[in-house]
């Protein structure tokens, strides 16, 4: 992280004191966005004009002693996922026709504008957010600001390239196998995928239980106070659960110290690269030097994939089949094999992975009776080369193949987060993952905010 790119919380600090300006900080971010995103492509959608208009409404509320909360002012971003009144909503595929009325917000969208946020533009994603890397037919390929030549990962890339690069302080992605956890370790950014319906989602995701939203950041911190906005309720997602019995940016700063966290650098089956593998345990000791209990285990589930596969499959398929004639001529390749796939799945086959994934989140459950929390890598590789979807050379064939730390607890709808744990020897961010127990949201931001302070930014 770059000395000169101030995290939300300094920000809105510095316009408490009159520092800084919401109309300063909009103009900055907006000039890093013209001197990076040519190169970055995090967005397919800037809206300077309208930016300026939000930041001068909260630069008067700040002057007049009235900002609506702890986050009023601060330049932001969301995933071309989220419904945005007065954009279109295209989800970075070619079929979708931005020509229509935009004039609804989805739920995100509404608490973003409600808390004051500077909505600079929406950001890039693989045609409906299909894979774990960031690049569409419409859109082009989104590249990783630590390095271009490598790809941001996905399918939040596009918001994790904004949050690193400075094109904004803040960011929400989706996830749902792990996209916003992947690119957040690829461009080593803070990304939390909380709990199933700890924000609400409208309109439902064909994805079902696996689709979650999710703040992304430079701090822990300020992924705490992203997540207080975005947990508010919302009438129109009947799964979204209660609101938050107390603030996360308070529960942040909890005392973890003397808790157990088990330690699975493979999870059983992963084969992790040998550089990430030592970060992540250098990582994981200087959290246990500072009190956190570590035991090396694993929690005892083979690879899910089979079942994620129909899961994912089916839900693609069931979305891409309310689009208009023609479109799989214009579909991403990798994309309409899912697609084909999904269509030979059968109501029987759903259910059985709908009970396999019941059955990992009850043994998730049982094992967080001992374990407080999990820790492993996010991603068993660092950033590999842009423009494709799995690592050259590697002999794999789909990006699940090389997300095995992830899309498990998607299926098991647990809170967890990527935290940098520092850098590869030619500059590559590494991520290390936090799972906790379903609703522990504030437990797994707390262990992440110590690792932040044992190894702050870990040479990022």
């Amino acid at each position: 992280m770059n000395d000169r790119m101030l995290t939300a919380s300094e920000l809105v600090a510095a316009y408490a004191t009159g520092e800084l300006s919401p109309i300063e900080a909009t103009q900055n971010a907006l000039q890093a966005i013209e001197a990076r995103d040519g190169e970055c492509n995090a967005y397919c959608l800037v809206d300077a004009d309208r930016a300026l208009e939000q930041a001068k409404a909260s630069e008067i509320r700040w002057r007049d002693g009235n900002p609506i909360g702890w986050l009023d002012g601060v330049p932001a971003s969301i995933k071309d996922m989220f419904l945005t009144q007065g954009w279109p909503t295209v989800r970075g595929s070619k079929s979708i026709d931005p020509d229509q009325p935009w004039d609804v917000d989805s739920p995100v969208a509404a608490r973003m504008r409600e808390a004051g946020l500077v909505l600079l533009g929406k950001t890039t994603t693989p045609e409906i957010a299909w894979k774990g890397v960031t690049d569409s037919p419409l859109c082009g390929i989104t590249r990783n600001p630590a390095d271009p030549s490598k790809t941001a990962g996905g399918s939040s890339g596009g918001s994790a390239a904004a949050v690193a690069a400075g094109m904004g302080e803040l960011s929400v992605g989706t996830d749902g196998g792990g996209s916003v956890r992947i690119p957040a370790s690829f461009c080593g950014v803070v990304g939390l995928k909380p709990t199933h319906g700890r924000i609400p989602l409208y309109p439902a995701s064909p994805f079902g239980p696996l689709s979650h939203a999710g703040p992304m950041a430079r701090s822990v911190d300020d992924t705490a106070l992203l997540l207080d906005v975005l947990s508010l309720p919302d009438h129109r997602d009947p799964a979204a659960l209660a609101p938050p019995v107390a603030s996360f940016r308070e529960a942040v700063r909890r005392d973890v110290r003397g808790l157990i966290a088990a330690f699975s650098p493979t999870l059983g089956y992963v084969d992790v690269d040998p550089e990430v593998a030592a970060i992540v345990a250098a990582a994981v000791r200087a959290l246990g030097d500072a009190g956190l209990h570590i035991e090396e285990t694993d929690p005892g589930f083979a690879d899910p994939k089979p079942a994620f596969d129909i899961l994912w499959s089916s839900g693609a398929a069931k979305l891409l089949d309310t689009f208009p004639p023609g479109s799989e001529a214009r579909t991403d390749p990798g994309l309409r094999k899912v697609w084909e796939l999904g269509r030979k799945r059968t109501a029987s086959d759903y259910l059985d992975a709908t009970a396999e994934r019941a059955a990992l989140g009850i043994r998730m459950g049982e094992f967080h009776t001992r374990y407080d929390v999990l820790i492993t890598p996010t991603v068993p590789i660092a950033a590999f080369e842009a423009g494709h979807d799995v690592p050259p050379g590697s002999g794999l064939s789909e990006w699940p193949e090389w997300t095995p730390f992830t899309y498990p607890f998607n299926m098991t709808q647990q809170p967890a987060i990527s935290v940098p744990a520092g850098r590869t020897t030619t500059g590559l961010p590494v991520g290390l993952q936090i799972v906790g127990p379903r609703h522990s949201d504030d437990l797994v931001l707390a262990v992440a905010k110590l690792l932040e302070e044992v190894r702050p930014w870990a040479s990022a």
